[in-house]
């Protein structure tokens, strides 16, 4: 009897050792790999954005004066020359009657010069004056043709002057605020002028792309100008979540890299014609990228330690760590590596956070 109760305890000693071996270290089957080959992939990538006109413009006068009408009002649509503003043109139109006035003058003393010139002229061919009274003469007429010349300049200074009292939208566009009210008195050095007319017929959308992003597209097509070109159709989701109707086309990428943010600004234009678009709000930019016999692996093959990615490579059946460089894709569930991994290698594909050093791992 004593001898099979010590056969039992043995027994279950031995059991109790495997147990507790199989809790430190997991079996090399119950790991899945895979080995490492190449695929086409697109990428999606989302980038915080800021919609502007494509042109917005201060409406600033050239003349002072008190504002005696407004003739549109906040976010109204305009057409290039349409009246925004009209300043009080008293004061400017008593300058053009005055400066007509002197134009009026400066004309009569030309022909009074011109007359005495040419009587002079014919005395002196008969040596009834001298030719010193010719050259007189002559002296005059000069001054008196300058003189209307002056006050032909004068006039058109005052009417371009009273031009200016009319204030007319340089573009087709939108109305910005109206700070300002019917008898306030504005002129050049008013800040911020009396309002921006924003071009809303097509939006500049700016976002920023991350420093290994662009360098990235710069790399594979070659120069700034070809990654460029090479951009396709971006997508607006705007800040209420609805996705713009019409795709929009990069056409600029900054060369040099914010130190700061550690990104590189970039600039979409979408067309506006229904007007959805409002300058100055925000929205989102998403991007493709399609990536040519690119290495995609599970993020579940992967690990992290302090911000470095690393993933399990089997070398001779056991496992050893080996730190990549990955990109996300869009489905949130695998990586492009874009160093650290070779075609051909093995990898553990899942539960790579349970993998010790050196661990014999099967291939399957």
């Amino acid at each position: 009897m004593k001898k099979v109760l010590f056969i039992l305890a043995t027994v279950l000693v031995i059991l109790g050792c495997r147990k507790q071996g199989a809790e430190e270290e997991a079996p090399a089957s119950d790991f899945e790999t895979m080995t490492v080959s190449k695929q086409d992939i697109t990428l999606e990538q989302s980038y915080p954005a800021q919609i502007e006109g494509r042109q917005s413009i201060n409406i600033i006068p050239k003349v002072e004066g008190y504002l005696r009408q407004i003739c549109v009002k906040e976010g109204q649509r305009v057409k290039k020359g349409q009246v925004l503003f009209i300043i009080d043109q008293a004061s400017y139109q008593a300058e053009v009657k005055a400066a007509e006035a002197n134009v009026a003058v400066a004309k009569a003393g030309v022909e009074t010069a011109q007359l005495s010139y040419d009587s002079r002229k014919i005395l002196c061919q008969k040596n009834v004056v001298s030719d010193y009274d010719l050259r007189t003469a002559t002296a005059n007429l000069s001054m008196a043709k300058a003189q209307a010349q002056q006050a032909l300049a004068q006039l058109q200074l005052a009417r371009t002057n009273l031009s200016y009292t009319v204030l007319r939208s340089p573009s087709d566009g939108v109305v910005g605020s109206l700070p300002f009210r019917t008898g306030d008195f504005v002129g050049p050095s008013t800040q911020g002028g009396l309002t921006t007319v924003a071009d809303a017929h097509e939006m500049y959308v700016y976002f920023s792309l991350t420093e290994r992003d662009a360098m990235s597209r710069i790399a594979k097509h070659g120069s700034l100008d070809k990654a460029v070109a090479a951009f396709a159709p971006v997508i607006l989701l705007t800040a209420n979540g609805d996705t713009c109707a019409v795709k929009g086309r990069v056409e600029s990428i900054s060369g040099v890299v914010d130190s700061n943010t550690g990104s590189v600004s970039a600039r979409a234009i979408f067309p506006n014609a229904d007007g959805l678009l409002l300058s100055g709000s925000t929205g989102i930019i998403v991007a493709s990228n399609e990536m040519k016999q690119v290495i995609v692996i599970p993020q579940s093959a992967t690990y992290e330690i302090q911000d470095k990615t690393y993933a399990w490579r089997l070398v001779h059946g056991k496992a050893k760590s080996k730190m990549i460089t990955v990109l996300p894709t869009s489905d949130g569930n695998n990586y492009v590596v874009t160093s650290g991994l070779s075609v051909g290698d093995v990898i553990v594909a899942k539960g790579a956070g349970y993998v010790k050093e050196g661990q014999e791992i099967c291939e399957e």
